[in-house]
């Protein structure tokens, strides 16, 4: 396949609105895309507990600068709408949050559509789904993981064929006996059965990111990589906790381990790894991992 790659420029159109009448309030996406370049692969990005389509700049940026097509939606938990506990819809948000990434991908030729020069430019072909904490268990539905019921039986099967490769970041564990009670009581839906998680995916994890949501350590976020099936990828990074060194924004509050180097690790597996799935570009991942590095550990099966 001869694909050809951004100069580096990058273009950004924000909101760009999808119809979403039965979701009470209509679905705003954020496009980035590079100026140039032709059969461009697309990321479509699941954001973390209360961030939106404008967080995650550090890794977005340089995406989008590599030759990808990044669609990020806002879901119904991000701070930047007014869904509280009280709203009816907030139990069933991690449903809702599944659906808006079947939403985008389904809209494709409507989001690429309003950023001028990038009609026909974008690879159907090629779509790989990406995220972060809670956007993590959201991708990870996509690539086949179910969410098991109070009797430990797996829900509905949620996989997506379009979507051929994923990037779990920091993502939640098993839930049942390992959820902290706070856990239990609030997010039950947070109990992923990783068995049938076939796509192809990398998993990163922070060897710090010491959670209030499970009862067990940090190992809790390599779940999705030792719980479910061959093809898969682990990047594990040293000293990291749960943002990563930074992944949610260039000045960010919530960063409690900042660390540019490590993000910029995270930036160049995360690509390389992308480009090894969806263009078979094993010499660029095998370079990407080559020698020992002293911010993390990278292992596959």
């Amino acid at each position: 396949m001869v694909v050809s790659y951004s100069d580096g420029a990058v273009v950004s159109v924000r909101p760009v609105v999808l119809a979403a009448p039965e979701r009470g309030e209509d679905l705003q996406v954020r496009v980035s895309a590079p100026v140039a370049g032709s059969k461009l692969p697309v990321i479509v990005f699941s954001h973390g507990f209360g961030q939106s389509m404008d967080s995650y700049a550090p890794l977005v940026d340089h995406w989008a600068a590599s030759g990808f097509v990044v669609l990020q939606p806002t879901h119904l938990d991000s701070r930047t709408l007014d869904v509280t506990p009280a709203d009816p819809r907030y139990a069933e948000i991690w449903r809702i949050r599944v659906a808006d990434l079947v939403r985008v991908v389904d809209e494709l030729d409507v989001l690429v559509a309003a950023v001028p020069g990038l009609a026909g430019r974008a690879d159907r072909d090629r779509i790989a789904v990406a995220g972060h904490s809670w956007g993590g268990q959201t991708a990870s539905t996509l690539l086949g993981a179910r969410v098991l019921d109070a009797d430990g039986v797996p829900g509905a099967d949620m996989s997506d064929a379009r979507i051929k490769a994923g990037l779990l970041l920091a993502t939640t564990g098993t839930g049942g006996a390992d959820l902290s009670p706070f856990a239990a009581e609030h997010f039950p839906f947070m109990s992923p059965d990783f068995s049938a998680m076939t796509t192809p995916a990398l998993v990163v994890a922070g060897d710090k990111d010491q959670s209030a949501l499970t009862v067990r350590g940090p190992e809790w976020f390599t779940d999705p990589y030792f719980l479910s099936p061959a093809p898969k990828a682990l990047l594990t990074l040293a000293g990291a906790e749960h943002s990563l060194g930074g992944l949610s924004g260039y000045t960010v509050t919530e960063t409690t381990d900042e660390s540019p180097e490590r993000v910029a690790l995270i930036r160049r597996i995360t690509t390389a790894y992308l480009r090894k799935v969806l263009d078979g570009d094993d010499a660029g991942w095998t370079a990407a991992g080559a020698g020992t590095d002293p911010l993390g550990t990278l292992e596959s099966k």
